[in-house]
């Protein structure tokens, strides 16, 4: 063993080695940091110092191993640490000193117990170190910064302790005046941790949208001070997401961060984030994963003594489990009983611990499994002792409540209590995304409401099909589909942050296509792009509410505003495809057979019609691939509208899709040939597209992008067309100049390269000179334009959420509030796609409505022109 130097200062070292581990704890490496803290102990046994200043260095090491070792090898082992801590603090003299060590091992003891679930247990602890820090700070004469410090981090503990169980007015107390102090005392980062605790808060009290904010705010000083902290807020993101049905994005997130947390070891908070990639995979139907996922939770958290996280990861389990007993809607099916047996166990242990919530939830999962079962007396019985929800009560929680009451009533033989049962569970949802910023948010809180739809749509459609039943059926597809669609946007301010973040994505978005082009290593730059893309999408979260809601339309305002047109809203319920059509003030039903051969065919022709669209084929691979595309398209005819044929005859079509029916190009089908369609997300959103008192726009713009051979005599045509038309050019048509462009305008016809962007909808974007135009920037354009031409590739409603929410570059443009956009459901060609609009634009010009000038064109060569007119026609 080495000697250590005879001018070696053991307390001293000591100290420093306590410095050392102080700040590896607070960047989460608490392995490293527990090395650290065990050799300064060591240092101190082998010096034999037994001083005042020996004891309190010894007393400081081993109050922060005590969290240490909780991180690392469980809160129990946390929890004797902090017992050995006492003993060694029992034996420093009374004093000024041993109050100031007496506190810090409160506060640590405290959060070990908060960490545990035993909340109360814990504050009694905090508020005795909270007492000391006040009465510190006012007494102190000296620099207050120490205390400051130290009672912010108590505050912001105790202020997320009472998030826990519901205190929010005092957790919101104790965390506004953290940050307060914070900001006051110049300390960024501990007024960054105090908001991202009054994030967790906030979200606890059911503010999604403040909860987001204030995350915001605090990542963008952890990213700036210490990184390290951003995992930890990773995940807390990614619970919020999960709160607003952004199950997908959330999955994602949780995926990117958990490698990191498994190496730094940091074992309640890869149990929590591997906890919420669970519920992500339960909403998004992988129930696998969900499984595999929390069980690996519940491991960890029984493991390190947490028994109310262990708790909840079991009801994640369970929840999974009674999903797949209650599969799919055959009748013959029960689930076993011993599901329901563990469902009640589960139930009282969660309430043993105080976790009302989740002890509802469980009970609520037993009563649905009864129903399954057919022991309808003992769910109703089960359900009365469901308290009623609470304005905070998780909104996933509230769904299942309102679908298990739903799924009981119809067992009992009450369809109208059932159908009410739905429709204030939607209208409960309703009233939460009325509250939300941003289309992502918007389009995602569809999914909590996805059964509830789902068992209205089949209760309906169960009762047959007569004229007052399809109404029926069309109210509820009003209620259940296209939610976002249903807002008129409102001004709002731009954000700088969101702004800058923005530009920084278009920058990234052009090394990348740049790299490509070289033919270099994209990995990297594809990683920062996809990272930017989210805190761009995040930041937009936090804006005002998007918009104010419009009514549903109904059946009686639809027909009264189509007039000689029809319209066609396609559904679909358990694989059985469905249409309503309202023609002549008449609202019919049609059952259409297996929704499968549709979809397939439907995916077969955008597959074909993508690889037809380049310029330069040889004309027998044209003439192969031609011939499958008119295959698939006369099977979906057949499938889609050709049962309709007598009622909608020669008329106009409104058409509403549903699923992969959105990249149907209408104009293909033999039934659509030359006849004006016009595709909207409902009918709802077609009725304001069309209503005839909004204001107009004026003027026209011609946008030229980079790369278009076919476009500069595109744009000079159309010139010649639109003779007072603004005129931007390749050079002229950048980002900011094309949004002003399009603030007011009438009409916009905007010729460049396209790109949808499958995992995030709103990027998908338009290639100018200096970068990418992205959807998420269109949808905010201060006075939406009119009518929005895209000659580009595959910029229609492409991406569909659950609950019929389609997003696409021309989807952001018409939740913005444009009236109608012209946009292609697939690739296309330059040469045929500027022939195409050469045609729309002459039939334009001489007073045409948008989908009969567009009808015109793409009858010339349709499998080379897959336009369609979304909107108003």
């Amino acid at each position: 063993m080495p000697v250590p130097p005879q001018n070696a200062d053991p307390v001293r070292d000591a100290r420093e080695l306590h410095r050392k581990g102080k700040l590896a704890a607070s960047a989460n490496h608490y392995p490293a940091a527990s090395r650290l803290l065990r050799k300064g102990i060591a240092r101190l046994d082998a010096s034999g110092v037994n001083s005042v200043e020996s004891l309190e260095v010894r007393v400081r090491l081993l109050i922060t191993l005590s969290f240490c070792v909780a991180e690392t090898r469980g809160l129990e082992e946390g929890l004797n640490q902090i017992a050995v801590t006492r003993e060694s603090l029992s034996a420093m003299p009374p004093g000024a000193l041993r109050d100031e060590l007496e506190s810090l091992a409160n506060g640590v003891h405290g959060v070990l117990l908060f960490r545990v679930g035993r909340i109360w247990e814990g504050i009694r602890y905090v508020d005795l170190d909270v007492a000391y820090h006040e009465a510190k700070l006012a007494q102190t004469t000296d620099d207050p910064t120490p205390v400051v410090n130290s009672l912010v981090t108590t505050l912001s503990n105790r202020g997320n302790a009472f998030g826990e169980i519901y205190q929010f007015d005092k957790a919101v107390r104790d965390l506004n005046r953290a940050a307060e102090l914070a900001v006051q005392y110049d300390m960024p980062m501990r007024a960054a941790i105090a908001t991202h605790a009054l994030g967790n808060v906030l979200l606890r009290a059911g503010d999604v949208t403040a909860a987001l904010r204030r995350y915001g705010e605090a990542a963008k000083t952890f990213q700036e001070v210490e990184p390290g902290l951003l995992l930890r807020l990773r995940i807390d993101q990614a619970e919020a997401m999960i709160a607003v049905g952004l199950a997908d994005e959330a999955g994602r997130q949780l995926d990117a961060v958990l490698p990191d947390l498994r190496a730094q070891r940091v074992g309640q908070d890869i149990a929590e984030a591997e906890m919420f990639r669970a519920i992500a995979a339960l909403h998004e139907g992988d129930l696998i994963t969900a499984q595999r996922m929390a069980k690996a939770a519940q491991r960890k958290l029984a493991q390190r003594g947490s028994p109310a996280w262990a708790a909840i990861a079991s009801l994640i389990i369970l929840r999974a489990r009674a999903l797949c007993a209650i599969g799919t809607h055959r009748p013959t099916h029960r689930p076993p009983a011993r599901l329901v047996e563990r469902a009640l166990s589960l139930a009282a242990e969660l309430a043993a611990l105080k976790l009302h919530e989740h002890a509802a939830l469980a009970h609520v999962l037993a009563a649905r499994l009864e129903v399954r079962r057919g022991n309808t007396d003992r769910a109703a019985e089960l359900l009365r002792s469901v308290p009623k929800s609470r304005r905070f009560s998780p909104i996933d929680h509230r769904m299942l409540l309102r679908l298990c009451r739903a799924e009981l009533a119809l067992a009992q033989g009450n369809q109208r209590a059932a159908l009410a049962q739905a429709q204030a569970g939607l209208a409960e949802l309703g009233r939460m995304r009325d509250q939300l910023g941003g289309l992502e948010l918007l389009s995602g809180t569809s999914l909590h409401g996805r059964e509830l739809g789902e068992l209205a749509v089949r209760l309906v459609l169960a009762a047959g099909d007569s004229p007052a039943n399809a109404k029926r059926l069309f109210t509820w597809l009003e209620r259940t589909r296209a939610q976002m669609y249903r807002y008129d946007p409102v001004e709002s301010t731009v954000d700088a942050a969101l702004g800058e973040r923005i530009a920084e994505v278009r920058q990234l978005s052009r090394l990348l296509l740049r790299a490509r082009l070289d033919g270099a290593p994209t990995a990297e730059l594809e990683q920062r792009y996809a990272a930017g893309q989210r805190a761009a999408m995040q930041l937009g979260w936090s804006a005002s509410p998007w918009g104010k809601p419009r009514p549903v339309a109904t059946a009686d305002e639809v027909a009264a505003r189509l007039g000689d047109r029809a319209l066609i809203s396609f559904a679909s319920c358990d694989e059985e495809l469905v249409a309503v059509v309202v023609v002549d003030g008449r609202v019919r039903m049609v059952r259409l057979g297996a929704v499968e051969v549709a979809t397939e065919a439907a995916r077969k022709l955008h597959a074909d019609l993508n690889a037809l669209a380049p310029d330069h084929l040889p004309p027998p691979l044209v003439e192969v691939i031609s011939a499958s595309a008119c295959r698939e398209a006369r099977k979906l005819d057949a499938a889609l509208l050709r049962p309709l044929a007598d009622m909608i005859g020669d008329r106009e079509l409104v058409v509403v899709p549903t699923g992969a029916l959105y990249v149907v190009p209408w104009g293909v089908l033999p039934t659509c040939a030359s006849r004006p369609t016009t595709v909207v997300p409902s009918a709802t959103a077609w009725l304001s597209s069309s209503r005839v008192d909004r204001d107009h726009g004026s003027g026209v713009v011609l946008v030229r992008g980079p790369g278009l051979a076919a476009a500069q005599g595109e744009i000079e045509r159309l010139a010649v067309l639109h003779r007072d038309a603004k005129l931007l050019g390749v050079e002229e048509a950048r980002v900011v100049s094309v949004l002003e462009a399009l603030d007011g305008v009438e009409l916009a016809h905007i010729a460049a390269h396209g790109e949808h962007e499958p995992e995030n909808a709103l990027f998908s974007r338009l290639e100018l000179v200096d970068g990418a135009l992205f959807a998420h920037e269109v949808g905010r354009v201060r006075r939406p334009p009119e009518r929005v031409v895209l000659a580009a590739c595959e910029l229609a409603l492409n991406r569909v959420r659950p609950g019929d929410e389609p997003l696409g570059f021309a989807g952001a443009l018409l939740a913005g509030g444009a009236r109608t956009v012209i946009a292609a459901s697939s690739k296309v060609g330059d040469q045929p796609s500027a022939a195409a609009m050469a045609d729309f634009h002459r039939a334009l010009a001489t007073g045409a409505p948008p989908a009969v000038a567009l009808a015109e064109a793409v009858a010339v060569d349709p499998l080379r022109r897959p336009f369609v007119c979304l909107g108003s026609g």
